[in-house]
């Protein structure tokens, strides 16, 4: 088969897609791809400067009028719920992938471990408080952008909000296993409800974007940046596999996309397997319910399966 590119991509006319953190990297390459081929694009961005700027440059890139900011916060469930509040209509797709990398340790509006928080509370309460919307639409899709960290990551119940022991790298893991676990979980429950709804993940490898800008490394450490830029492929690139997760008509939930090169961090979109701890069906369980509770959105309309 030959390489899925960004041309690749079917026709997008009718459809809207909804993709937080759109204005750089991973999230604007998508945004831009979608664009070109007809849909209705909604950048979900936390700063209005820097999303109104993606906004003109996408809807010059793509020649398209259809791009149109809306602001989204992920680390405020008060936010979340607004920008909810406000959608009206179908939604077709909604791309979860804004995040935060091994930053030093930080709490959110509402009190949460900033990269838990960001990375999967906010994307847990906006994909359920869209949930009917994306209903409304005739084959909806959510893709959740998780990572390679998340095969060393483990979700610490005894401590979910890194307060006894924060380790940056560990609470990145920690959110991007949980992007997986919600992504399995979220597509069970909608096969056992009879839903169209395909819940999927992709992966961008090891993609040169923004996402190092937080983490502050000490200055000893500056060689980390000059290593990931030496190694890893554009984030045009990275972005293919959440655009094949997003479009591809051969897409199943539960799917998982990410690069076929060596150790999965660079080259061409294709279906990848994650960790086999991600497919344990207790703790995912666990952690939508405490999911649930911390973000008070419950998913009311999709019960828990037999």
């Amino acid at each position: 088969m030959s390489p899925f590119t960004a041309d690749s991509i079917p026709d997008q006319t009718g459809r809207t897609i909804i993709i937080t953190g759109a204005n750089s990297g991973i999230g604007h390459q998508a945004a831009t791809a979608l664009a070109r081929k007809g849909a209705r694009v909604v950048l979900a961005c936390r700063d209005e400067r820097r999303g109104r700027d993606a906004e003109k440059r996408i809807r010059s890139l793509s020649g398209s009028s259809a791009v149109e900011l809306r602001l989204l916060d992920l680390s405020s469930l008060a936010s979340v719920r607004k920008f909810a509040d406000k959608w009206t209509g179908p939604l077709d797709v909604l791309i979860n992938n804004a995040g935060v990398m091994a930053t030093p340790r930080q709490v959110t509006e509402d009190g949460f471990e900033q990269q838990f928080g960001i990375n999967h509370l906010g994307h847990f309460a906006l994909t359920g408080l869209l949930l009917e919307h994306l209903r409304q639409a005739e084959a909806p899709r959510v893709v959740t952008v998780s990572s390679l960290a998340h095969k060393r990551g483990r979700i610490n119940f005894s401590d979910l909000q890194s307060a006894k022991r924060y380790r940056r790298w560990s609470a990145y893991q920690q959110s991007k296993a949980a992007n997986l676990y919600f992504t399995i979980e979220l597509d069970r429950r909608a096969r056992a409800a009879g839903w169209p709804l395909a819940s999927v993940a992709a992966h961008p490898g090891l993609a040169n974007t923004n996402l190092t800008a937080g983490m502050k490394l000490p200055t000893a450490l500056d060689a980390f940046g000059a290593f990931v830029k030496l190694m890893s492929q554009s984030d045009a690139a990275g972005a293919l596999p959440v655009l094949y997760a997003a479009t591809a008509p051969d897409v199943q939930g539960g799917d998982y996309y990410g690069p076929d090169g060596p150790g999965e961090t660079r080259g061409n979109a294709t279906l990848v397997a994650p960790s086999s701890r991600v497919l344990d069906r207790d703790v995912a369980t666990r952690l939508w319910n405490r999911s649930a509770e911390l973000t008070g959105v419950s998913y009311a309309t999709l019960p828990q399966p037999a």
